[in-house]
């Protein structure tokens, strides 16, 4: 049947009084009016009066002819709601755009509605603080602030409506879940047009059917969606009851997952992920708890982690106890995997408190009393089963009650001696102890640092330079990170010994990074160089190294809370010199990071009082590392006002870095410090400001925050403060690295230099280890910037990107490498790139080319001891010493398996790649021009001088003697060094054409090398036989982890390889098992066995270690940094002394 081709005479009926031929004439416009919409337009207000004739019979029919007429005028929203008016006639399951685009605009209605109430108390603002910013009408911290704004040099009044710096700012926080309720997403119907046009129950009544459909066709993971947008925890809960049901009826499972199991991992991901707001990430985290326990067979791991970020210790303890006293080995071993993944993952308080809470054999001594709920707690947990939950039902609650969470009491109970062998060996895990011992034998027994590189910097660089001592004695700490591996320094003894003032400080330090992590010898390897007790008349030796030892000491036992900390706290509260307590400072902060000690902060608050410039800094950093991620009010208080009332840079600088890691990982809650410190008139305040933004959003990838950076990194009148903020992207979008290039694409082209240098931070902050290769694209242009910190930072940047990576993962690796040795060789070069350039070295092979550069866990939660290294390190640009701290961000890339026992057995996993895409990159080439060659004599210009003033008087004498005219002569190939001296233009001789000609040879030979060792290295790729064998304990880069498998044989993991520890079971205990030998692990010092005084712990542990070092080299470098400078601080060498003539007694007499 031929269809209409106008619709005048259909829209005609509509006029009629005969209920009869309106009908007809809606029925005919419905079915054509796609290509007679235009003709209608003009009647569409006849159609709605239909509609809203309560007695007309087919008012759904209306209401969907006038969705269509308005849907084809663009105007969605009119036609959702006459669409959602329609009932049943608007079909969901027909495809079609108009079906298609109203249940989009649905769904964002539907949104916008529902986002109106807040979840929990989560969502409440923080507590205040007290900044002592007083606030002015326009938001500024003061008269002198308001009126001339330092993020702002110009008036906002005066910029374009629609410029970005010119919107007014709607809340004072970065949280969008707290700008207001009911603000509508873009193009949805306001919440208030909703209510009057009556819609809210057709829009749930559609909804509810879109959900149904989902459901019925197994797409749970878009009803997920929608119910995370609109924060429906109602709609989440019975998304994953309704795939549970499903896979228990069909008993389906996809990769040994269930339904549910996936789509809570599924949940999990997009709360952690793509999730900004705090507040609604715990509140889905909480709920997933709750669902977890309704699950058949729920992932442990999984809960362990939503355990780690909602920080509820007491939950971890109940989750390892159950898990131990359920029995079998498969739920022990999964125990043990989860303290390895606590441990990775959470800060030392947190694993305190879980060592507190598991259970303990009661002592003979009567036990201290304990109200009634924890003897209830005790009871249940000895009557626990295979059968109960692995969480408590008072795991739904928002947060425990204050009493039970100050509660720091030990669990006494009778338990059996497999239980308590497994309990112990947990503490041990949770202390740290074992990843640390693991991680130490795979550093040093995969060691692969190339001497060669560090015998050239050494060479390259003039040691009498403070700056290139330092960068040499940096670039080896980072290349033998964690190996124990200090024979460059015990080899150099001479260059060693050219190390003064606060370049020994920084090489003592070294020795820290070098041994990080050997807990048993870690004294006896610094008992030479720690501060002694002084004596009357006796040398105690440098404080320089003094204080060096003591940060060297912090970092051995970074982030792990022993006896040594107690150590390096009595040293530093006995010390007088500056020095020692500046160092002492630093080792408590890396040590004692995040324990919250309040007896270490009021030390270091007590230091900091005294107003020292040269301490205040190391203090105020300190001071933020014990407090790390707290968010001490008291703390911060007590900061600001000092910042306020000091008059030093250095202190000010300090704290506002201290600042900045108490505000780690708080996000809405630093929101009030940010922005007291942006709107303070000093630029250094604003700059910390910028560090406390960064470090409370890191690894967030939130919009407000920036858009808040970008928009100071234009507007500040500070370089300083916008520089860090230019870097400080990168910490806030290290999870996100292909998106930085992006953003900071026009600022690595601004013409301020300080920008430039920002946009290459940010690149190797985030981009770290993965070979990028748009940031590479970004960065070779900077190598060659006109300014010498813009090339140091690019270097820097290169080789944080370029880190584990060969010339199979990327090509261009070679080249970056050259690179950086041209500029150590390169006369003409700055000393500041030359720095950034032998820090490079080490950095790309960091840790003996084990170890990547990671801001993030295995596991995906935030490394903290990585960041806070990071942003500490960035602080290299004030103070050299602090490039240490990068050490902290060096994570071992390895697979380590243990079985059941905790023993490393000697077994084979497969990976499916060619053996040379992820092999360590080859050592350094000797040329033989390198070799040392017998040096020629050398001759003084002055001498040159002379021989051709002689030479030019012969030749005159000559000419004058003979009457003949004589051809010029060629120049001697000896004098071809002396025409620079002459101002006459150089003339190209046959030699010099031959020397050009062979230099271009030269270089083309090399570019015909380099490509020829790229295409043998593709055919060497193509002949391999794709797949192979890797030993336990090797090294396996984050990008092979995908290609790991462990064939079916004796072990298999308890979980998806990550890397790190994982924990594998046996499927035949009763076989006899070979263990790896373990080459240089020793049994940790444990703390119960500390001495009780100072020197008797020095002693003892120099005891414990003496039989096992080699102490002769270690000696000798010991003395060489341990002796005291002739000079003081800053002075310049002394000239050489001349000749002394000596009379002697018989000349005496002669006169």
């Amino acid at each position: 049947m031929v269809g209409l081709t106008s619709a005048v005479g259909v829209v005609g009926f509509l006029s009629e009084p005969d209920p009869e031929l309106q009908i007809f004439a809606l029925r005919k416009l419905n079915e054509e009016i796609d290509s007679l919409w235009t003709e209608v337009v003009g009647s569409v207000g006849e159609v709605e009066a239909l509609y809203e004739d309560p007695k007309f019979p087919e008012r759904e029919l209306a209401a969907l002819v006038a969705a269509k007429v308005y849907y084809n005028l663009q105007e969605y929203n009119e036609s959702m709601v006459f669409a959602l008016g329609a009932g049943k006639l608007f079909d969901l399951d027909h495809e079609g755009e108009f079906e298609d685009t109203i249940i989009s605009k649905c769904v964002d209605t539907y949104i916008a509605l529902s986002d109106g109430t807040p979840t929990s108390d989560t969502n409440q603002p923080p507590a205040q603080l007290n900044t002592a910013f007083p606030s002015t009408a326009n938001g500024a911290s003061s008269t002198s602030a308001s009126l001339a704004s330092p993020t702002m040099p110009f008036s906002q009044a005066t910029l374009p409506s629609k410029s970005l710096l010119s919107r007014q700012d709607s809340s004072t926080t970065f949280d969008p879940s707290l700008q207001g309720v009911n603000t509508p997403l873009p193009g949805a119907l306001p919440p208030s047009l909703a209510q009057q046009r009556g819609i809210q129950k057709p829009l749930q009544a559609i909804i509810d059917q879109l959900f149904e459909r989902c459901f019925r066709e197994k797409r749970y993971r878009q009803v997920v969606g929608i119910a995370v947008e609109a924060r429906n925890f109602d709609v989440l809960r019975r998304a994953i009851l309704r795939a549970s049901e499903d896979e228990k009826r069909n008993q389906s499972k996809k990769d040994g997952l269930g339904q549910a199991e996936e789509l809570l991992e599924y949940l999990l991901g997009i709360c952690m992920d793509v999730v900004q707001e705090r507040g609604l990430r715990q509140e889905l985290l909480r709920l997933i708890l709750g669902l977890l326990r309704d699950v058949p067979s729920p992932d442990v791991f999984s809960i362990a982690k939503c355990i780690v970020y909602l920080n509820e210790y007491l939950m971890a303890s109940k989750l390892l106890t159950d898990l131990v006293k359920t029995g079998g080995p498969r739920r022990l071993v999964e125990a043990y995997q989860i303290a390895f993944d606590l441990y990775d993952n959470s800060s030392q308080e947190f694993l305190k408190k879980v060592r507190e809470g598991l259970p303990k054999n009661p002592e003979p001594s009567p036990p201290q009393p304990t109200d009634t709920a924890d003897r209830m707690d005790e009871d249940k947990a000895e009557n626990a089963e295979e059968t109960d939950q692995l969480l408590p039902e008072s795991s739904e609650k928002p947060e425990a009650p204050p009493s039970s969470i100050e509660r720091s009491t030990e669990i006494r109970e009778d338990i059996t001696p497999e239980a308590q062998r497994a309990f112990d060996s947990i503490r041990d895990i949770l202390s740290g102890t074992k990843s640390i011992q693991l991680n130490l034998e795979f550093l040093y027994r995969n060691n692969h640092s190339d001497v060669a590189i560090l015998n050239k910097l050494k060479d390259s660089l003039e040691a009498r330079n403070s700056i290139f001592h330092t960068a040499v004695t940096l670039s080896c700490g980072f290349m033998n990170a964690g190996t124990m591996n200090a024979n460059f320094f015990r080899d150099n003894l001479d260059w060693l010994g050219k190390a003064v003032n606060w370049s020994k400080f920084t090489a003592t330090a070294a020795l820290g990074v070098i041994h990080r992590g050997d807990l048993g010898n870690g004294q006896t390897l610094l008992k030479p160089y720690l501060p002694k007790d002084t004596v009357e008349g006796a040398n105690t030796g440098s404080v320089y190294s003094q204080g060096g030892s003591l940060y060297a000491m912090g970092l051995i036992y970074a982030n792990h809370e022993t006896f040594a900390l107690e150590l390096i706290r009595e040293h530093f509260k006995t010390a007088t010199e500056e020095v020692v307590q500046h160092g002492g400072a630093l080792g408590l902060g890396v040590a004692g990071m995040a324990t919250g000690d309040e007896g270490i902060y009021e030390d270091l608050k007590g230091v900091l009082y005294t107003d020292s410039a040269l301490n205040g800094e190391a203090v105020g950093i300190a001071m933020g590392l014990i407090m790390l991620g707290t968010g001490n009010i008291r703390a911060l208080e007590d900061m600001i006002q000092y910042a306020h009332d000091t008059q030093h840079e250095k202190i000010v600088r300090g704290l506002g870095l201290g600042m900045a890691l108490i505000m780690y990982g708080r996000q809405e809650g630093a929101d009030e410090l940010v922005n007291g410190l942006l709107e303070d008139p000093d630029p250094i305040l604003r700059y910390g400001g910028i560090q406390t933004l960064a470090l409370a959003y890191c690894g967030t990838g939130s919009n407000k925050a920036v858009r808040k950076l970008l928009h100071v990194a234009v507007s500040d009148v500070s370089d300083d403060v916008r520089r860090y903020a230019v870097m400080s992207l990168g910490f806030i979008l290290f999870r996100k690295p292909k998106s930085v290039p992006r953003m900071v694409e026009l600022l690595s082209e601004s013409y301020n230099p300080h920008v430039r240098y920002g946009a290459a931070m940010a690149l190797g902050i985030s981009c770290a280890g993965t070979g990028l290769d748009e940031a590479i694209d970004l960065l070779e242009p900077m190598i060659k910037d006109p300014t010498d910190f813009v090339r140091q930072g690019a270097l820097i940047a290169l080789s944080m990107i370029m880190v584990q990576q060969n010339e199979a993962m990327n090509p261009k690796v070679g080249t970056i490498r050259k690179t950086l040795q041209k500029a150590i060789g390169d006369r003409h070069e700055d000393a500041m790139t030359k720095f950034g350039s032998a820090i490079s070295l080490g950095i790309i092979d960091a840790g003996g080319r084990n170890c990547t550069i990671s801001l993030q866990t295995q596991t995906g939660n935030l490394n903290m001891a990585g960041i806070v290294g990071m942003a500490v390190f960035t602080q290299y640009w004030y103070w050299f010493p602090l490039t240490h701290f990068l050490s902290l961000s060096f994570t071992p890339t390895s697979v380590i398996g243990l079985d059941p026992d905790l023993e490393v057995p000697n077994f084979k996993f497969h990976s499916a790649t060619r053996p040379s895409l992820f092999d360590y990159p080859p050592e350094q080439e000797m040329k033989t021009e390198d070799a040392p060659e017998k040096v020629k004599t050398a001759v003084l210009s002055t001498t040159a001088q002379a021989k051709r003033r002689a030479q030019k008087k012969e030749k005159q004498q000559r000419r004058e003697s003979m009457d003949i005219d004589q051809t010029p002569t060629a120049p001697k190939a000896s004098d071809a060094g002396d025409k620079m001296e002459t101002d006459e233009p150089a003339v190209k001789t046959e030699g010099d054409k031959e020397a050009e000609k062979s230099d271009i040879e030269k270089k083309e030979g090399e570019e015909a090398k380099e490509t020829e060792k790229a295409e043998g290295l593709k055919k060497k790729m193509e002949k391999e036989k794709v797949g192979y064998s890797v030993e336990n304990m090797s090294r396996v880069l984050p990008a092979q982890l995908k290609f790991i498998s462990f064939p079916n044989g004796r072990y298999e993991p308890v979980k998806k390889a990550t890397g790190g520890v994982i924990l594998l079971d046996d499927t035949t205990p009763s076989a006899p098992k070979t263990l790896l030998e373990m080459k240089k692990a020793k049994k940790p010092v444990q703390a119960a066995a500390a001495p009780e005084t100072l020197q008797d712990r020095v002693d003892s542990a120099f005891e414990q270690g003496a039989a096992t070092r080699a102490a002769s080299g270690a000696a000798e470098a010991a003395g060489v940094l341990t002796a005291i400078d002739e000079g003081g601080e800053g002075e310049e060498d002394a000239d050489v002394p001349r000749e002394f003539e000596y009379h002697s007694e018989e000349e005496h007499g002669e006169d």
